[in-house]
C-alpha cells in the first residue's frame, strides 16, 4: 500500500502519523505551528479531521446527546464538535504548508460532503475514525475513490470489521489498513491488546497498525515489535493550551522520543539469522573451553582434577570434556595450557 511517496509493506519502516484533531484549539496559527513541530518531531504524516458539528450530529439537549463516562462528561455532542472541528477554510493552507514541510497530509472525513471536499484537495489517503467503522455508506463512498483507506477498530467487533473490509473490497478497493485502537481517552495500557495487531494483518490480509490513546511511547514500541506498520498518535504543541483532546496528546518532546523509540525498536527486530557478526565472533573469546588446571605428565591419564571448563574460549570445546577423562596425554602439559585432541595418545 502506497500513501503519497511512502510505501507501506512488511519491509518498510513504520509510517508515523501525528493526529492534529482538535489540538489547534481554534487557532490557525496554532495549527500552523503544530504542523511544523510535527515535522521536527519526526512524523511522516499529519492528519486532520474534516467535519462540522452539523455533519456529525444535531443540536439537541436530549439525554441521548449528552456525553457520559468520558473526559467530556456532561457535554453536549453538538457543542463539543463545534469547538473541536477544524474550519474547512483552513484546509488548503494547512495542506500546502504540510507539503512544504515534507509531511504527507490527509484527513478523516465524517460524511460524503467532507469526502468531496477532500477530493478537491487531492488527498492521498483516507482515515475512517473508530466510531465511523459501522458507517458502511461512508466507507463505501470513501472506498470508491480508490485511495488507501485506514480503518480504526476502536469500537469494532469481528462482524463490524468484516463488514467494513467487505465494503471496501466490493468497491474494488484492496488498499486497506486496520489499526488496533482502544476507544478510551486516555486508554488504559492493560486494555491495549497489542497482540491483536499481528492477528488483524494475518486474519484479514491487510496492513495493520496502532491508533494509540495511551500515555507515553511504550505501546507504540510494543506495537512495532508486533508488526505494526502504521502508528497514529495525537499531537499537540503544549497540553497547557487545553482543548478537547489535550489530555491524551503528546507534545513535541514526547513525540520526538516516541519516534526515536520506534526507530530503535525497528532496528532491534532485525532478521532471523543464526550466523554471528564479527563482533559476536570476537565475543567467543570470552566463552568457556577446556584448559589444563594442574600439571600433567606425559603418559598420565587425565582426571577431573587435571582439566576444567573455564574462560577464555581459545582451547578445546567443552563438548569434548567427558571424552578426555581417562585418556593419556602424549606430552607434558602445564597448568594454563590449552589442550587439544592432538595431545592425546
Amino acid at each position: 500500500m502506497r500513501i503519497a511517496d511512502f510505501e507501506i509493506d512488511e519491509e518498510s519502516s513504520v509510517f508515523i502519523i501525528a493526529e492534529l484533531s482538535a489540538n489547534h484549539n481554534g487557532s490557525l496559527e496554532t495549527a500552523i505551528e503544530t504542523i511544523r513541530a510535527a515535522k521536527r518531531a519526526g512524523a511522516n504524516a499529519i492528519k486532520f479531521q474534516t467535519y462540522t458539528a452539523d455533519t456529525m450530529t444535531i443540536d439537541s439537549r436530549k439525554d441521548d446527546f449528552v456525553i457520559k463516562g468520558t473526559i467530556w462528561e456532561g457535554r453536549n455532542l453538538y457543542e463539543l464538535y463545534k469547538e473541536a472541528y477544524t474550519p474547512w477554510e483552513w484546509h488548503q493552507e494547512l495542506f500546502q504548508l504540510a507539503k512544504e514541510e515534507g509531511l504527507i497530509c490527509f484527513s478523516s472525513p465524517f460524511d460524503k460532503t467532507a469526502v468531496d471536499f477532500l477530493e478537491d484537495l487531492n488527498v492521498p489517503a483516507y482515515k475512517i475514525a473508530s466510531f465511523e467503522i459501522t458507517d458502511l455508506p461512508l466507507i463505501e463512498y470513501v472506498a470508491s475513490k480508490n485511495k488507501p483507506i485506514i480503518l480504526s477498530t476502536g469500537i469494532a467487533q469481528m462482524e463490524d470489521i468484516e463488514l467494513a473490509i467487505n465494503t471496501c473490497r466490493k468497491a474494488n478497493n484492496n488498499k486497506i489498513a486496520l489499526l488496533k485502537c482502544t476507544s478510551s481517552y486516555p486508554a488504559p495500557i492493560n486494555e491495549a491488546n497489542a497482540i491483536m495487531i499481528k492477528d488483524l494483518a494475518d486474519r484479514f490480509g491487510v496492513i495493520s497498525g496502532l491508533s494509540d490513546h495511551t500515555m507515553g511511547s511504550l505501546l507504540p514500541v510494543v506495537a512495532t515489535c508486533f508488526g505494526a506498520k502504521i502508528i497514529e498518535k495525537h499531537f499537540i504543541l503544549d497540553r497547557s493550551i487545553g482543548g478537547p483532546d489535550s489530555a491524551f496528546s503528546m507534545n513535541e518532546e514526547e513525540f520526538t522520543k516516541m519516534v526515536k523509540d520506534i526507530r530503535d525498536a525497528e532496528k532491534s527486530i532485525g532478521n532471523i539469522d543464526y550466523n554471528l557478526t564479527d563482533k559476536q565472533k570476537k565475543g567467543k573469546d570470552f566463552a568457556r573451553s577446556i584448559y589444563v588446571v594442574q600439571d600433567i605428565k606425559e603418559g598420565q591419564e587425565i582426571t577431573k582434577d587435571d582439566i576444567s571448563v573455564i574462560r577464555p574460549g581459545f582451547s578445546l570445546h567443552p563438548k569434548y570434556y567427558n571424552s578426555l577423562l581417562g585418556r593419556k596425554v602424549n606430552k607434558n602439559l602445564e597448568k594454563g595450557d590449552r589442550i587439544g585432541l592432538q595431545d592425546l595418545s
